[in-house]
Formats: structure tokens, sequence, C-alpha cells
């Protein structure tokens, strides 16, 4: 990107749908949500994918879900109150001993009721008295929920160019007033997640922080498109290249190369050229170029009777079987 930073200002909460993350409906079965799981387990998991990071994460944020939305009493807190769910589990019954929150989920007419009166929880100073007891010493939040009482990661997407997801590419950003530097691999493709530990949301009190997650969105291209993982093209030719074959000069995303045109090759064929395609883990995949025939808008005379000539000598009848098949 240059110089010029890309800003990114994060959300306070970092909230995380676990819906999304596996690609269910909200009324989705338990099912439904296991079918999800396994697929989805079966293809980031760590044996499958080792030593890629990326895929790491997402095991463990694909199987964080599954916990929580195969689990009926947590799914239904989740889908109740939100991010806050598990605090609804630590607080919901009624005043606990000790520094614990005084919450009764009983009395909230609805979900904003309860985050607003959550939220001014948190915001509380020293001896308060929206903590029973008012904060212990270090004036932390008790050790067991500091670490469960919100969810500090934070999500943003991230555009890059297709010539930068080939190569890969170094971004700098400004995450609320803060430069980043990132280093976006070569080979990436859209759902590729990048993770930044301690860049996320910020705990007020207690200086802890979330991690901030990339979620990489590769622009498309004019030319090259996917096809699962292979990288295609359609490659103009001419009726003489495909008749008479030969050698003619393709541009791959690596520069120029000579393909070879096999003679009689007819329009639609794909020619595979190897080691020339996307960057994948275990090394460059192939390029398919499929033949797309183009004719001029017009023929100059020396051309028009060379056709003529041509339709005259031709010894096949290309429709013939096709008339035979076609017939009722």
């Amino acid at each position: 990107m240059g110089p010029m930073a890309q800003f990114i200002t994060m959300a306070g909460s970092g909230y995380r749908d676990y819906f999304k993350v596996l690609g269910v409906e909200r009324n989705a079965t338990s099912d439904s949500i296991k079918r999800a799981f396994r697929k989805l387990a079966r293809e980031y998991h760590p044996d499958v994918n080792p030593g890629d990071v990326n895929a790491e994460e997402k095991f463990k944020e694909v199987s964080e879900a599954y916990e929580v939305l195969s689990d009926p009493d947590k799914r239904r807190r989740y889908e109740q109150f939100g991010q806050y769910w598990n605090q609804s589990a630590s607080f919901g019954g009624g005043a606990p001993s000790g520094n614990g929150f005084d919450v009764d989920f009983g009395r909230y007419g609805n979900f904003d009721d309860f985050i607003n009166d959550l939220l001014g929880r948190f915001g509380s100073t020293r001896g308060s008295t929206g903590f029973a007891g008012g904060f212990p010493r270090g004036g932390g939040f008790p050790r067991s929920q500091s670490r469960t009482s919100l969810n500090l990661d934070a999500e943003v997407t991230l555009k890059v160019s297709f010539s930068e997801a080939f190569r890969g590419t170094d971004r700098t950003l400004s995450v609320n007033d803060e430069r980043v530097q990132v280093q976006i691999p070569k080979g990436v493709r859209t759902g590729s997640r990048l993770r930044l530990k301690e860049k996320g949301n910020i705990q007020p009190g207690t200086g802890r922080r979330g991690d901030l997650y990339l979620n990489l969105d590769v622009q498309p291209h004019s030319i090259w498109k996917f096809e699962g993982d292979q990288l295609c093209a359609e490659f103009p030719v001419a009726l003489d290249e495909l008749a008479l074959g030969g050698t003619v000069k393709a541009m791959t995303p690596d520069g120029e190369a000579d393909v070879i045109i096999p003679p009689g090759t007819s329009p639609g064929r794909s020619l595979r050229l190897k080691g020339k395609g996307w960057p994948t883990r275990k090394g460059r995949g192939d390029l398919i170029l499929i033949l797309r025939m183009t004719l001029p808008s017009s023929w100059s005379d020396d051309e028009q009777k060379l056709l003529e000539k041509l339709s005259l000598l031709r010894s096949t009848e290309p429709r013939g079987t096709w008339l035979q098949a076609a017939r009722l």
C-alpha cells in the first residue's frame, strides 16, 4: 500500500457470530450444526494443516462455536445475551458471595437493558457500588471473571488486490491510532484469516487486550478466475491456430510463456501449464487456459477468397451425425 497507512477502527465488543463461524442459519438443528462442525473440523484440523497458524486458529474458532451451539443451555443463553452469554451463566444465580456481580437477569426487560447495566458495572471505579464489596486487591476483576468477562478480540475485513494476494505484500495499518506492520503471505484467498496478537480491544481498568483478526477479501481479476483451487482463464486463439496448431505467446501471472497448440484442436479445449498457477502450501498449482476461438468482425478480400475455397474443398460434414441424432 506504500507509505499511506490503512485505517481500521474496531467496534468495541469484538462479537463473534458462532452461527456464521459454522456457516449455518440461526434456526439450524443440532444435526445440522454437528454436520457443519465435522466438515470444518476435518478441513482445518492441525494434523491436516501442519504448521499452518491460520488453520489452527480457524479450528479453535469452529470448536468454540460448536461447544456453545451444541449445548442447548449454552445456545439458549448465547442467543439471548450474545457475547455476554457466559456471564449470564456466571451471574444469573442472584447475588454470589465475595466479589461477584449482584445480577438478576429475570428483571431485565430486553437485551439492551442488560447490556447498559453490565457496561455501567464495568465502568465503575474502585469501591463503587457496582460490585458487591468493591474490587479485590490489585484493582482488577476477580481472576475467574477477568478471563471470561469480555471477548476482547476484534475482526475487520481487509481488501487486497489480486496481485498482492498472488505475490504477498506488507501493509501498514493504523489500528485505533496505532501503526501496525502486517505481512500478508503469498497465495492467500478470500476468507483467509490473519491474527495480530494483542492488537484487539482493551479492557478498561485492567489493560488486558484481545487479538485482532484480519479477514482477507481478495479483489477479483478481469482475466484470472478460480475454479476450485485451479487458476483459469479464457485464452483467445484464431481459426488457423486451432486448425494448423503451433506455438503462441501467452501471458501468465509470472510473465510471458510459450504455449503449444496441437493441430486440429477444437475450441473449448483446456491446456494445462504445470507449476504456473496459484501459490499453495505445497508449492505452485497449475494454470488452466481454456481456448476460445475469436473471429474478426470482417475479413480481407484474400481471407474471404481462402474461406470460400476452403468451403468448396471441405471433405467433412460437421453436422452429419448431429442431424441424425436430432431427428424426432
